[in-house]
């Protein structure tokens, strides 16, 4: 999977492409974020912005004969096509990702190549669509079956369903069928997101708009203009963000596949964090220090313990098998051991089926990187190394799943101009599996201290 912007932000040019372990570093104010945030808000978003549109005369079979087929195939030989122009709709809709004026995007453009030589169907769908009490129709397709069916349940005279409903939830199922196994669900813990752990339950963006547009309307309202309105005064990865740890109540009644599968992954976090969170049936979030017997909140626990809080419940009672956990600076107020850990607990999940997209200015995860890609050969001296300084075999990591980018100026031959042009864009880090990556805007900043420090000490 590939990404290429244009005018996003910072970035005047710049593509990447998604790796298992995606890494993007660089300054301050140099893209990063940005596309970060494009990218999440795609995936999240593709089921809206991708066009697939029914045949009307299906919809009129399945009125008049209680039942029509589908031919997926018919559609996953579009792909390009869809995601091109789902793409196009996307760019235009930026700046409700970003939460910021459209004119900031208005030359803006999003675009993402899938590999589409061999689309891997969802083996089964089935789905029944209900009114109430009663059930309207039906969609299904079959283990190893090319063809959609939909069939309405029940008496089809007394059946009245607008069209544009049909076609929707066709649609849909369609998008789910040719996609889903196709692009990644989307979890993202944004840089704001210790602030959210304190506050969440204050968090309730739109409700505090609707209060405060009702308190200043005074006898002049317009209730459906209200309840209708679209509060857009935060980027859509921290809405759903804030929303994630307002509904933990609920979220703690699931198991992910890693508390069922891998729960070693689970003490290593736990190692991290130094104890565990807990929330309580009044919906009081704790977090609980191991080996002692208090209970702390959320403003009583340290910014460490805050930063990773989101992710802890990802990790327990979220995560699936090919999802997407996208991190704006893991490093967070974190102390340089445990942003080792987290470098460790990344090579981990990966290793299990999560993809894992970050951005970071931690030289420490960098480094500890490399020693997992370092130690990751079939070496007697490796194996030594590993054991002694206990690591394990499941957090070692292969060079070829990880892909780097530096945030930064640099050469660029941008369309249609015969001469490069300087600007930011985003640069492929070279990563070698005896060396690991090569993270130029560390090793300038380290180098620089280092020869201030040598001057120091050797000057006089």
């Amino acid at each position: 999977m590939k990404v290429k912007v244009k005018n996003l932000g910072a970035l005047k040019q710049a593509e990447f492409t998604l790796g298992d372990l995606t890494i993007i570093c660089g300054y301050n104010n140099t893209g990063k974020t940005y596309a970060t945030y494009a990218l999440f808000g795609f995936l999240y978003r593709w089921r809206k912005v991708f066009p697939i549109t029914i045949n009307h005369d299906k919809i009129t079979e399945l009125l008049t004969d209680g039942v029509t087929l589908i031919d997926i195939q018919e559609y996953a030989q579009q792909v390009d096509q869809i995601v091109a122009k789902g793409c196009e709709v996307y760019s235009r809709e930026l700046s409700e990702i970003f939460a910021a004026s459209s004119n900031r995007f208005k030359n803006t453009e999003f675009e993402f190549k899938l590999e589409t030589k061999n689309i891997n169907l969802l083996d089964q769908y089935d789905i029944t669509i209900n009114f109430g009490e009663s059930s309207l129709f039906s969609i299904a397709k079959s283990k190893g079956s090319t063809e959609l069916v939909i069939t309405l349940v029940g008496n089809k005279e007394k059946v009245k369903i607008p069209d544009f409903i049909i076609e929707k939830y066709i649609s849909d199922a369609l998008k789910n069928i040719i996609f889903k196994n196709k692009l990644p669900r989307p979890f993202i813990a944004s840089s704001e997101r210790t602030g959210a752990a304190i506050f969440r339950k204050d968090l309730n963006f739109d409700r505090n708009r609707l209060l405060e547009e009702i308190g200043s309307a005074g006898d002049n309202i317009d209730r459906t203009e209200l309840l209708l309105k679209d509060y857009g005064d935060y980027a859509l990865p921290i809405k759903t963000n804030v929303d994630f740890i307002r509904r933990l109540e609920t979220i703690v009644k699931k198991n992910s596949f890693i508390y069922e599968s891998h729960p070693d992954i689970l003490e290593h976090f736990a190692d991290i964090i130094g104890g565990e969170y807990s929330v309580t049936r009044n919906d009081e979030l704790y977090y609980l220090p191991a080996g002692k017997r208090v209970k702390l909140s959320m403003d009583e626990s340290s910014s460490a313990v805050r930063s990773l809080l989101d992710i802890g419940f990802y990790l327990r009672h979220e995560a699936q098998p090919g999802d997407l956990l996208m991190i704006d600076e893991p490093e967070l107020n974190l102390h340089p051991e445990n942003q080792r850990r987290v470098a460790r607990l990344f090579a981990r999940l990966v290793n299990v089926g999560v993809k894992v997209f970050i951005t970071t200015h931690s030289d420490y995860i960098i480094k500890e990187l490399n020693t997992l890609i370092m130690l990751n050969h079939d070496k007697p001296h490796l194996t030594e190394i590993a054991k002694t300084e206990g690591y394990s075999s499941e957090e070692l990591i292969s060079a070829e799943k990880i892909k780097v980018y530096i945030a930064e100026e640099a050469l660029v031959k941008l369309d249609g101009r015969a001469k490069k042009t300087k600007c930011q864009t985003l640069i492929p880090a070279q990563i070698s599996s005896e060396l690991g990556i090569e993270a130029r805007s560390f090793d300038q900043t380290i180098e620089t201290m280092n020869r201030i420090q040598e001057a120091i000490v050797w000057g006089e």
